[in-house]
Order: C-alpha cells, then structure tokens, then sequence
C-alpha cells in the first residue's frame, strides 16, 4: 500500500478540488494512458487495486507507471466519541485527482490489450475515466 516514508505535519486540511490539472494532464511513459473526468480523492487501497487489475490482466508482459501518489492523510475520530478534544488521527492516505489528470500509464502491450486492462482498472476507481494514446510530438 502506498504512503509517505515521513511527513512535516500528521494532519491536513481537506482543500479544494477546483480546476482542472495543469500538469500531468498528457501520456509521458508509455503509450497508453487512464485519464481522470472528475475530480476525487484517490485512496491508496483504490490504486493499488487497479495496479493489480491491470498487471493481472496483462500477464508478464508490457510495463505500468502509476503517476499518482497518495500523500495527503485523512483523519477520522473513534465511533461513538463526543464532538470536541481536537482532530482525529490519520486513518488512510489519499490523492487528490483533477479532471484530466492521466493516473495510469502502460506500454509495451497492444491497443486492445491497454484498453482492456484499463477498463478493468478504471472499474476499480470512484470515477469516471477515459482511454488515451499518445500524441507524437510534431516537429516544427
């Protein structure tokens, strides 16, 4: 399961998700890619099952990059606990998602191959995903 090795501060505030992802927003590795519609938190329990959905579905072959880290932690207090005596302690790790934002990356596979174990892995997912390609770098 994905996390922080450390962190500065045990707690954080929730933020915001508006706006769409500046970066990270194309395919870079391989040569397909898992784009985000939506904005979410990602859990690290959801990342790890759609890596495994995908690697499964592949075999051996092809490789897969995770583009997403789960580095903000969300806290939660015991059941039945009285509102009051500060936050509650970090219980898992999330990644906060922008729409257009490519999550998931493979290559070394077929079109149909990728897009396959994409669909597998983007059922693992709290949103809606789309399949990208790479687009070839046009030299002017």
């Amino acid at each position: 399961m994905l996390m922080p090795k450390r962190v500065k501060y045990r707690r954080q505030h929730r933020g915001r998700m508006t706006g769409r992802a500046l970066r990270g927003n194309t395919v870079t590795y391989g040569e397909y890619g898992l784009q985000a519609l939506e904005p979410a938190w990602i859990t690290s329990n959801q990342i790890e099952a759609a890596r495994v959905a995908m690697t499964r579905y592949c075999k051996r072959f092809g490789k897969v990059w995770i583009k997403i880290f789960p580095d903000k932690p969300v806290t939660a207090k015991p059941a039945e606990t009285r509102m009051g005596s500060g936050k509650g302690s970090p219980e898992y790790w999330v990644a906060v998602v922008k729409p257009d934002k490519v999550m998931f990356e493979i290559g070394g596979v077929d079109e149909d191959t990728a897009r396959e174990a994409m669909r597998l892995a983007a059922a693992k997912l709290p949103i809606k995903c789309k399949f990208i390609k790479r687009e070839e770098e046009v030299k002017a």
